[in-house]
């Protein structure tokens, strides 16, 4: 299962394994802007301490992808 999330000009992209019944594991990957030296758009991050329902899996990727991205990019003008 899959899903893209935009933000701030980036793109969090969600994939889902199943592991059990309606239990999955999750991965997110940032894509959009090379905003880092070394390189890290599009680096591919595991969500630990699973595994979540459905539902749960998308939103803690959404939030953690979410945070990645502010702490790369800075603090987001109001």
């Amino acid at each position: 299962m899959f899903r893209v999330i935009p933000y701030r000009g980036f793109e969090i992209r969600v994939t889902l394994t199943p592991v059990e019944r309606d239990l999955y594991s999750v991965t997110f990957q940032i894509t959009g802007h090379n905003i880092s030296a070394d390189n890290l758009d599009g680096a591919l991050i595991k969500v630990r301490h699973g595994p979540f329902t459905e539902r749960w899996a998308y939103l803690v990727a959404e939030i953690a992808g979410q945070a990645a991205i502010d702490v790369l990019a800075g603090p987001q003008g109001d």
